[in-house]
């Protein structure tokens, strides 16, 4: 029967919901669920979580728990991957830091000087779950959920030779907010989205066959509450004509358009109503009150009433159609760009559509982007092509050189500003980054 190992299990929301969505799959009756996780108390929530659902779903699986990563991946089917290296002490920093110099972040986990910096202290880890994939189960899928995911999934597939994509639930997040936005149930939506992580869009949008983005003009220009929601994104909608993938608040920092002032801030990123609509450090205050009452949450979180019905994360559908009942199934995915967007680089980590079948994963062939948006998507595909360069080659001039072309930095600092706070950055990062042989 089908093993699937969740390395980093103590990520009990996402554990929980996977869990959850492969067991309703018949294919998976009787499989292995391995948890893995350093911490053995998150290990120990997270076991008796998944003995939960089961339970109440009456279904039959084999529950293993283990701190060795090793014992986790042997003879692994399926691996999911939801880590975080390093605690709230040091990545606060990545946002702290850039804010002394202007430079206001909401969530910092994807690119600019914050994403990079949590790229450079994760893809050690990364990398040595690759090489353990490759020794202990290397045919298996392995899909990963931890950010930045463009920088690592570009690392991971350009030195590893196994299998693996990443997977981000923006993509069929925001069709299905669109959808509501005008009314039209999800199952007659049908989509096109390309770009890359957290930043691509909906090249096509249709329900029913018929171009439905009139619809969605139709709302943000002339409904209150449709506009309040996503202010961010909706203003890109108005003046770019596509809809962008990911939260106002993560795409307000991805450009240079709405954080570069305070006014700014003020204007379109604090008023939202969405989820998040780009506050200072979101992370950062969402895990100190996580840490004031981490017990409570967890023992909440693993007794909570279980929802047996299947949501809409991929992992599961593409586990299904690769080694379940093999059922075709289509998701939008992260992939080096090998001929698939024509006007991305070639080789960068693109979010393109993914066909999953029992041959494994084959990427989709998109065409180009619109000319605006290749612009924009150009920029920042390029600045994480040189922090994947610096990263593998440990040059902290690549890493530099990133961050000054990072759209939102770019447009607050200046050239030796930018390379004043790399270098404090570096400074209190140093203990993470052994590939950098000049802050030994």
């Amino acid at each position: 029967m089908p093993k699937i190992a969740f390395i980093g299990a103590g990520s009990l929301v996402f554990t929980k919901n996977l869990v959850r969505d492969l067991l309703t799959f018949p294919a998976f009756q009787g499989c292995t669920i391995a948890l893995m996780d350093i911490n053995e108390e998150r290990l120990g929530f997270a076991k008796k979580m998944v003995e939960n659902i089961a339970e109440a779903g009456g279904y039959q699986v084999n529950i293993e728990a283990t701190t060795e990563r090793a014992a986790a991946l042997k003879g692994a089917d399926g691996v999911l991957c939801t880590i975080l290296a390093g605690d709230l002490p040091i990545w606060r920093t990545d946002l702290e830091i850039p804010k002394q110099y202007g430079v206001d972040i909401n969530i910092g986990d994807t690119r600019g000087p914050a994403g990079i910096f949590r790229y450079l202290r994760t893809v050690p880890a990364m990398m040595e779950i690759c090489r353990d994939i490759e020794r202990y189960c290397p045919d298996a899928i392995f899909l990963n959920y931890t950010n930045p995911m463009a920088m690592l999934c570009r690392t991971m597939q350009g030195e590893s030779g196994i299998q693996v994509t990443g997977l981000c639930h923006s993509v069929q997040g925001t069709a299905a907010m669109l959808a509501r936005w005008i009314g039209a149930p999800t199952e007659e939506i049908t989509y096109t989205c390309a770009g890359i992580n957290h930043q691509a869009f909906y090249l096509e949008y249709k329900w029913n066959g018929k171009d439905a983005y009139p619809l969605i003009r139709d709302a943000v220009t002339n409904r209150q509450e449709v506009y309040n929601e996503e202010i961010v994104r909706n203003e890109m909608f108005l003046h770019l004509d596509y809809y962008v993938t990911e939260s106002s608040g993560h795409n307000s920092e991805y450009n240079a358009w709405f954080r570069k002032r305070p006014e700014l801030i003020e204007k379109y990123c604090l008023p939202g109503t969405g989820w998040n609509p780009g506050e200072y450090a979101l992370t950062i205050k969402s895990a100190e009150k996580r840490r004031a009452n981490w017990n409570e949450q967890m023992i909440t979180w693993r007794d909570s009433p279980i929802d047996l019905k299947r949501g809409n994360e991929y992992a599961s559908y593409i586990f299904n159609a690769v080694f379940g009942d093999q059922t075709l199934f289509e998701f939008n995915g992260n992939v080096r760009n090998f001929g698939l967007i024509d006007n991305l680089p070639e080789g960068a980590c693109v979010e393109v559509p993914v066909l999953a079948s029992r041959k494994g994963l084959s990427p989709i062939h998109v065409g180009p982007l619109p000319d605006q948006l290749a612009v924009l998507v150009n920029t920042s595909a390029r600045c994480e092509e040189l922090a994947v360069e610096g990263a593998l080659t440990g040059d902290p001039r690549k890493i530099f050189h990133a961050i000054c072309f990072d759209p939102l930095t770019s447009a607050v600092l200046s050239l030796a500003e930018i390379k004043e706070m790399v270098d404090k950055m570096f400074e209190v990062n140093k203990d993470w980054l052994p590939q950098f042989k000049h802050l030994t």
